[in-house]
């Protein structure tokens, strides 16, 4: 990753005072307002045409100038972050607790009858994407036929897959318990299971400081955490941050979430898994606050294609006086997208419901039965399991078993047996011999 330049000392008494006069002119109001919505490091800013060919370092000090009066500070231990409410900002928060928290529209986006579906999809997509962007190397393909026909993971890799399936399922029954040492150890123990170099260190915190944060490119340090003995204290504050609620100083449950996220990769309190955990607690925290569509979102999906925006939101961060409100920003844009992304997978599946809608025409073939015959006869070769039904759909062992044993003996599907304790069912060969629906003949 190319290395971030430093910006100019805003702060510089004659850089100030121009840029103070810059921020007072009307002129320039609607540049300035549109470099803090896409809130813009000083790397892009300094590429901005102004007028009357401005020096870049004035409009800078403008920028830097509005952002500082309008901060909101916030503080763990003797760590000091600042993060600003953009217009941008509050629109999405506004938007966000409409569709994702709210009780009224967004309960019309999920099919009440499909809800158990679209949920262990998309469990499913965030335990690999929030996997793959610490290394997992698997396709999603694969995973997901692990995952479905619950199958012991063989590397390192799908193991880490697992632990956040695992994971998630977790947060999602525990949700409305209080954050405590305790059970951030239970979540970086489930993450980590079988994944650590050193199996000690599975819901431990690090007890050194021989680890930093580097670019997995070239291999530069990005980020050195804090001290290992001032990781005890600060986790603390972030626990009295995450269960607390401060009705004279409100924080968007939202913005709240961005913050324990940032703040558990900043402080890395781990050897290892701290940004799944932090993708982990900012899951949990949106879900005790009642933003119960999160469970439908995969937002790792979409930043594991944004890496370098990802690391990127943290340095700016970081670098720019421990202003937060980049990550925050990059965050929200996840979000947003997330949503777009699961409202267009929800509409694809109402169309894909429409095709197979003939399949249930058969008589006496229920709903599940008919997707499972739809998929089998899009796909030659595929084969169903037991458990990968009862995944699928949310069902129970004894409900799926009944679904493909009556497609068996109604001469749909054959049985295979894949080892001594495992058997499969496929397409017969009678398949296209039985009854089916005219449109498909």
């Amino acid at each position: 990753m190319k290395k971030i330049e430093i910006a100019p000392n805003w702060k510089d008494h004659n850089l100030l005072n121009e840029g103070l006069k810059l921020f007072q002119n009307n002129e320039y109001k609607e540049i300035i307002d549109n470099i803090n919505d896409k809130y813009l490091y000083w790397d892009k800013v300094k590429y901005i045409k102004a007028p009357d060919n401005i020096d870049p370092k004035l409009l800078w000090s403008a920028v830097k100038f509005s952002r500082t009066i309008h901060a909101k500070e916030i503080a763990f231990e003797d760590y000091t972050f600042y993060y600003n409410l953009t217009n941008q900002i509050q629109k999405e928060l506004h938007h966000f607790d409409l569709n994702i928290g709210g009780q009224l529209q967004s309960k019309s986006i999920i099919p009440e009858n499909e809800k158990k579906r679209y949920l262990i999809n998309s469990i499913m997509e965030e335990a690999i994407a929030s996997s793959q962007i610490e290394g997992a190397v698997t396709t999603r393909e694969k995973a997901k036929d692990m995952l479905r026909k619950n199958k012991k993971p063989k590397t390192k890799s799908e193991q880490m897959i697992v632990n956040n399936f695992l994971t998630i399922k977790h947060i999602a029954e525990k949700k409305n318990e209080t954050l405590t040492k305790e059970t951030l150890f239970e979540i970086h123990k489930l993450i980590t299971h079988h994944t650590l170099d050193n199996q000690e260190n599975e819901g431990k915190y690090r007890t050194h400081n021989k680890i930093n944060v580097v670019d997995v490119v070239d291999g530069e340090i990005v980020h050195t955490p804090p001290d290992y003995k001032k990781i005890e204290g600060l986790m603390n504050s972030l626990f009295g941050f995450f269960n607390g609620n401060d009705n004279e100083h409100f924080i968007h449950p939202i913005i709240k979430a961005c913050i324990i996220h940032f703040m558990v990769g900043y402080i890395h309190p781990f050897t290892d898994g701290n940004g799944r955990t932090a993708r982990a607690l900012f899951y949990w925290y949106l879900l005790k606050n009642g933003y119960w569509l999160m469970e439908y979102l995969s937002i790792s999906r979409l930043i594991a294609k944004s890496k370098t925006q990802y690391a990127l939101a943290y340095l700016y961060s970081e670098i720019d006086e421990n202003d937060i409100t980049y990550f925050i920003n990059f965050k929200i844009k996840m979000m947003k997208l997330a949503f777009e992304s699961l409202r267009e997978y929800i509409q694809r599946k109402i169309e894909e419901k429409k095709q197979y809608i003939h399949f249930q025409k058969i008589k006496g073939i229920n709903e599940r039965q008919a997707l499972i015959l739809k998929w089998a006869y899009e796909e030659p070769e595929i084969l169903f399991t037991v458990k990968e039904i009862e995944n699928r759909f949310r069902v129970s062992n004894q409900t799926a078993r009944t679904d493909l044993y009556e497609l068996k003996d109604k001469g749909y599907l054959d049985i295979i047996d894949l080892n001594k304790k495992t058997k499969a069912f496929c397409k017969s060969d009678r398949f296209f011999e039985m009854k089916m629906p005219a449109a498909e003949q």
